[in-house]
């Protein structure tokens, strides 16, 4: 979702982690530049994850906690008990303003925009002409010409060149619209069943009949921010986007307040997390060549949008939608070592059927579990493959997600 874990390496994982088995941080460096990187960036909090036992890592060019003191499977369990702390200020928000937000805004991406009522938001996913995912986000209808949204750290170059570009023709063709880059706020996500009664105290605006999905711009700890009711574990949360001069004041007071039952957490249980909960990672379980329909996310395209289509590669969509796709996203648990991105999945004949795109031991579940791609036919939940680690073949089943129920906050 939403999200955006791209790019740690599992050897680095297994260094940090000291319990086994390793829990499913599968994406995390996958391999250290052969060139001179350019100097990592810093976040607002950086010094504050140090301080309080951060293990930084490079990850999409920021350096970022992978791991605090305790270990990435008791943040993983501690998150679904309590509440996580996660900085995900390397991720990019960025505003559209004007009458022709919302019409250029869905000349790129699927959702159904327009039909959002004020103050409320959807994950989508950014086509190319080819239907393919340039990117998931998360995006937030503020007004009629104001729409907020999220994008991942790790496409925010590839995002922006892209909205950019299009937004260009779209303003030389008379459409009125504007962005704005949010590059001086912070991101924090509070998640966990804790979240909303700890976010509580810093506010005096009523979180009770806020419900996920849902936008506001109030006070939290006496700044003005932007929240949002949404993440990326599964859980019940918020994320906050906060002035950056005024974000370690703010996580400070949430751990302060949750008296110690919230923790930072690294990159390393988010991983784990929103593994769990069924979450694609972008540049794993989402790419370039792979579209919202097999991707599972066909629920994404708004029915308005079936209808009119008008977005990048919406002749390959819709076509997808009424014949089918020709491969399906599914979840699998498995024996033996815990499967990783790549692991080939084969049928009882040894037949290549599909690839696993992001997997790893569940702390949860205390089993293997990894999503990824096979042919139609062979998605149902029950149907029985093995997944080949390390040239041994291993049983394994098709399963529904999430793995873990989702626990969103929702009105009852």
């Amino acid at each position: 979702m939403r999200g955006s874990l791209c790019h740690l390496g599992h050897s680095l994982a297994r260094r940090l982690e000291t319990r086994a088995p390793p829990p499913a941080t599968t994406t995390l460096l996958r391999g250290l530049a052969s060139e001179p990187a350019p100097p990592l960036k810093k976040t607002a909090l950086h010094d504050f994850h140090v301080e309080n036992g951060g293990k930084m890592v490079p990850f999409a060019g920021w350096s970022m906690p992978i791991q605090y003191k305790d270990s990435i499977m008791d943040s993983t369990l501690n998150c679904r008990s309590n509440g996580s702390l996660f900085d995900v200020s390397h991720m990019c928000g960025l505003s559209l303003r004007g009458s022709g937000a919302i019409p250029f805004l869905e000349s790129l991406v699927v959702a159904d925009v327009a039909g959002l009522k004020n103050g409320t938001g959807t994950l989508t996913v950014f086509t190319n002409d080819k239907g393919g995912a340039i990117d998931d986000s998360v995006v937030t209808k503020v007004a009629d010409d104001h729409v907020y949204l999220v994008v991942n750290a790790g496409c925010r170059d590839k995002d922006l060149a892209h909205i950019g570009a299009h937004m260009e023709a779209f303003k030389k063709k008379g459409g009125a619209v504007d962005w704005h880059i949010h590059d001086e706020r912070s991101l924090l996500a509070l998640q966990g069943p804790l979240a909303g009664a700890v976010l509580q105290t810093l506010t005096k605006d009523d979180l009770s009949k806020f419900y996920f999905g849902e936008f506001k711009m109030l006070d939290v700890n006496g700044v003005h921010c932007f929240l949002t009711r949404t993440g990326y574990t599964g859980e019940d949360g918020f994320e906050i986007s906060v002035p950056s001069e005024h974000a370690v004041d703010l996580a400070k007071a949430i751990l302060e307040n949750s008296e110690g039952k919230v923790r930072l957490t690294g990159l390393g249980a988010r991983d784990s997390l929103r593994l769990e909960a069924g979450l694609c990672l972008y540049g794993n379980d989402m790419e370039q060549h792979i579209t919202p329909v097999e991707a599972g996310l066909s629920w994404a395209i708004g029915k308005r949008r079936r209808a009119e289509g008008g977005f990048l590669g919406a002749d390959v969509i819709l076509k997808q939608l009424a014949e089918g796709p020709s491969i399906r996203r599914v979840g699998l648990f498995s024996s033996g070592p815990p499967p990783r991105s790549h692991s080939e999945i084969v049928d009882a004949s040894g037949n290549h059927i599909g690839e696993v795109t992001s997997g790893g031991f569940s702390p949860c579940l205390k089993k293997n579990i990894a999503m990824g791609y096979v042919k139609s036919g062979l998605h149902k939940p029950g149907t029985e493959v093995k997944i080949v680690i390390r040239g041994k073949s291993n049983e394994g089943v098709v399963t529904k997600m999430p793995f873990v129920p989702t626990k969103y906050y929702k009105p009852s």
